[in-house]
């Protein structure tokens, strides 16, 4: 990067971190610390909600995403609006009332108490793991600038955020995060601009388009029904449905964000700003993806985007045959350059005889390249069989350091180090929280004033923050993080929001039978996952009828038999 994209990235950082500071001075209690003494309105309430979801992932990976396997990601979203319906009616209301810390205090009020520390220890086992692999993200971006080993970047931003986190808490992670998804927004539109800009003369936004969904990537809604397709219309409103009323009803790295508005309203607001925003925010972001792919159709893309991996075959006994494999790929591109023409010039005469022609032809270019990359990644399995050959997650950071202007990059860079602080500080936040409100007070320090329990969320902060940073260190073998992360929440959200559905709306069943149908559960998902019985949304829904349903059973069958013997 150059010195003006350095001075654009570091005053961003800098403003945003002495900002939030600034902004949490004299917290000096639990609710403050926890909560922002529930006291913000809606529009923080909604930014912070976002900005919370929307971490680096999104900004590296999601573009990478489509370029990769299309538009079909966004269906992932579809049940999104049907699970704020259901949270601003249930959820909301019932935790307001309480008014809890946690999510999980409800569950002792509601059953007992080893039911909300087995919900607590679920939430902080699989938020723990997802905020690993949030600090993952922005050190790969730290890794390429620098040019140095992944393992120190990761740990530099896990230090970042540790410190800025525990120095002030929600209030500081809420306030800065309206300002965050402003700076992201704006860079993202003027990013878009650019992509389109920089595609040749003659060619135009809709012609990209058509080049993109001729080779498959403008795969926005399927409406097929099938188990193991991991995207489509089924899944993306019936398992996401599952997934996001779980993840923003009963994760604490959510609950805890609306939990700070100042009113039941004001927590409603913020939630249907956010079930509005999303979808459409997330379309932008994968068009982003499909633009960067069709202006890799003109330009010459790099056999892989992973220049780490790339190095370690340029240094190994297959660099010979790697460098020949890179020459027929350029030559592949280079030759596809024809068919690319024949195919813009037959969509701008509206001849279908000549664009089906030079369609299929245009396809058949394509694959050859594909099969060069397929060639290229198992080079890279033979020199080291633990190799990342996932490498979508650098797609949009290599256009954007090669192609963006000056000032540019450095804006794109701050987004997504903001997007990275901004959700790993709300996840580190959350587990701190659940932890010293669901297990250090509850069941070590029963008895004490606000200023240890203070204390205790700092060092509890510090302690996860550390254990984050250990899954980031791993977290180069999950491919891409997007997908990565939501499949590490549908292992445990199903079995969590069934406990909460169960506590809501089945009042018959009580402690022992929620229990126990809990750990069932569990065990069931967690093996159908590896067995891979199913794709990873169903996950969500299996794991939550499941739970209900053995729950209701035992209640039936053997605690109440138990209570008229």
């Amino acid at each position: 990067m150059s010195i003006t994209d350095w001075i654009v990235l570091l005053l961003t950082l800098l403003f945003i971190a002495v900002y939030g500071i600034y902004k949490s001075r004299g917290t000096k209690n639990l609710e403050g610390y926890l909560l922002a003494n529930k006291q913000l309105p809606w529009y923080h309430v909604g930014f912070s909600v976002m900005a919370t979801q929307a971490s680096a992932i999104t900004f590296i990976s999601a573009p990478g995403q489509a370029f990769s396997d299309g538009m079909r990601f966004v269906q992932f979203y579809f049940g999104l609006p049907l699970a704020m319906v259901v949270l601003c009616i249930t959820f909301i209301p019932a935790f307001h009332k309480l008014n809890v810390y946690t999510a999980y205090e409800y569950l002792e009020k509601r059953f007992d108490l080893k039911t909300r520390t087995l919900t607590a220890f679920l939430f902080l086992l699989q938020r723990g793991l997802s905020t690993g692999i949030t600090i993952y993200a922005p050190s790969i971006v730290l890794s390429t600038i620098l040019n140095i080993d992944i393992t120190y970047t990761t740990i530099l931003m896990g230090g970042i955020v540790i410190v800025y986190t525990i120095s002030g808490g929600t209030k500081a992670v809420s306030h800065t995060q309206l300002f965050q998804m402003i700076i992201i927004f704006s860079g993202l539109i003027i990013a878009a601009a650019l992509v389109v800009y920089k595609l040749p003369q003659g060619v135009g936004f809709i012609d990209s388009l058509h080049i993109a969904g001729s080779m498959g990537k403008m795969n926005i809604i399927d409406t097929k029904f099938d188990w193991n397709n991991r995207y489509n219309l089924w899944s993306g409103i019936i398992g996401g449905f599952f997934l996001q009323l779980s993840y923003f009803g009963t994760d604490q790295s959510q609950v805890g964000r609306y939990l700070t508005g100042s009113s039941i309203t004001q927590s409603r607001l913020g939630l249907v700003m956010n079930g509005l925003v999303k979808i459409p925010m997330q379309f932008f972001i994968l068009m982003i993806g499909i633009m960067v792919f069709a202006f890799y159709q003109f330009h010459q893309p790099p056999l892989f985007f992973n220049s780490n991996e790339t190095k370690k075959i340029e240094n190994s006994e297959w660099s010979s045959q790697y460098e020949q494999l890179n020459k027929d790929y350029n030559l592949l591109h280079n030759q596809k350059q024809k068919y690319l023409e024949n195919y813009v010039n037959a969509l701008h005469s509206g001849d279908d005889s000549k664009i089906a022609d030079s369609k299929l032809a245009l396809q058949q270019a394509e694959s050859k390249l594909l099969n060069c990359r397929k060639e290229a990644t198992d080079i890279m399995k033979k020199n080291d069989a633990k190799a990342d050959t996932n490498d979508s997650n650098y797609v949009f950071l290599t256009f954007v350091i090669s192609y963006l202007p000056v000032g540019m990059v450095g804006l794109i860079m701050a987004i997504i180090f903001l997007a990275s602080m901004g959700s790993t500080a709300s996840g580190l936040n959350s587990l701190a929280g659940t932890f010293v409100v669901d297990i250090y007070k509850r069941l070590i320090k029963k008895e004490n004033n606000d200023v240890n329990y203070l204390s205790a969320s700092r060092w509890a902060t510090a302690f996860w923050g550390i254990f984050c940073v250990v899954v980031a260190l791993y977290a180069s073998k999950l491919g891409n993080l997007i997908e990565a992360v939501n499949i590490l929440g549908s292992l445990f959200y199903g079995t969590i929001l069934g406990i909460f559905l169960v506590a809501f709306y089945f009042k018959k069943v009580q402690s022992n039978a929620v229990f126990v149908a809990a750990c069932i559960a569990e065990v069931f998902i967690i093996a159908a996952w590896k067995l891979d019985l199913t794709a990873f949304l169903w996950l969500n829904v299996l794991g939550c009828i499941v739970l209900i349903v053995v729950a209701l059973l035992l209640q039936w069958l053997v605690f109440n038999r138990k209570h008229t013997v």
